[in-house]
């Protein structure tokens, strides 16, 4: 922590950022997102387990974007998204200055963003023991059967889209679900509709979510959400071979066809 607080202090100081992008404590015993701009407030920057916010999500913000150079304390989630969010052109990489967080909670300062591009390409990148057990549950199902457990599972979902808040790849300024001239999908909440929103969602993040599950943890109803995506994700790595944000230069999965592309999903 004292780590992060004298490179944050740094950075300000030395006016290499204008901002610094990390976590502090809120209200009853939660962790939220934190702003510093004046090199005396780094004091309020924590980080322990209670960090898990794919903090990624506010590069793309207008109110943020427009403070200057931002500073970032990223988990290697965050680092995965900052290099997809380059890759699609969201951010430049001259504007963010990355405070890394390892696998084992310490700071790693990383001089220029192709370190962290290295870094993440031998880092460990696994799932929880909790969700590889979820996953490899669905995958064991038939398709009646996975049809059915998401079309129960997504019946309670009344579109208040905080999973799509908290996704920083779902950075669109009008989602298509918000459309009604032509209305792609049903705008209210219903068994078919909140299906089809979520599997349209699925579908976009293909090739490109990072498996950070804020999106399952934003849902007001625990409904596992991030299950969709993070499936998603594994089988883009075994059809593509895409394993997203390892690099600054992701090619799209959806809209890139190569001869070599296994077409066994087709019926």
């Amino acid at each position: 922590m004292e780590s992060i607080r004298k490179r944050a202090k740094e950075l300000l100081d030395s006016k290499q950022v204008q901002v610094i992008i990390g976590y502090e404590n809120g209200t009853s015993n939660k962790v939220r997102a934190s702003f510093i701009k004046d090199s005396a407030q780094v004091d309020k920057l924590i980080y322990d387990e209670r960090c898990t916010q794919n903090l990624a999500l506010y590069l793309v913000k207008h109110e943020v974007k427009h403070l200057g150079k931002m500073g970032i304390v990223a988990t290697i989630p965050a680092m995965r998204t900052i290099n997809m969010l380059i890759s699609e052109e969201q951010v430049k990489p001259e504007n963010i200055v990355v405070l890394g967080i390892g696998e084992d909670g310490k700071l790693l300062d990383f001089p220029d963003l192709t370190v962290m591009e290295s870094f993440l390409q031998k880092a460990n990148i696994e799932l929880t023991a909790k969700d590889k057990e979820a996953i490899e549950k669905l995958k064991k199902m038939t398709t009646q059967e996975k049809f059915d457990y998401w079309s129960n599972a997504l019946e309670t979902c009344f579109k208040c889209y905080a999973c799509r808040s908290a996704c920083p790849l779902c950075y669109c300024t009008r989602c298509a679900v918000e459309c009604n001239q032509p209305q792609w999908i049903p705008v209210q909440a219903s068994k078919n509709g909140n299906y089809e929103w979520h599997m349209l969602r699925a579908m976009h993040l293909s090739g490109r979510c990072v498996s950070c599950g804020d999106c399952g943890r934003a849902c007001p109803l625990d409904i596992p959400v991030h299950l969709l995506t993070m499936h998603m994700a594994e089988e883009s790595k075994r059809l593509f071979g895409v394993d997203s944000g390892l690099s600054m230069k992701m090619e799209s999965v959806l809209s890139n066809y190569k001869l070599d592309d296994k077409d066994n999903f087709i019926l």
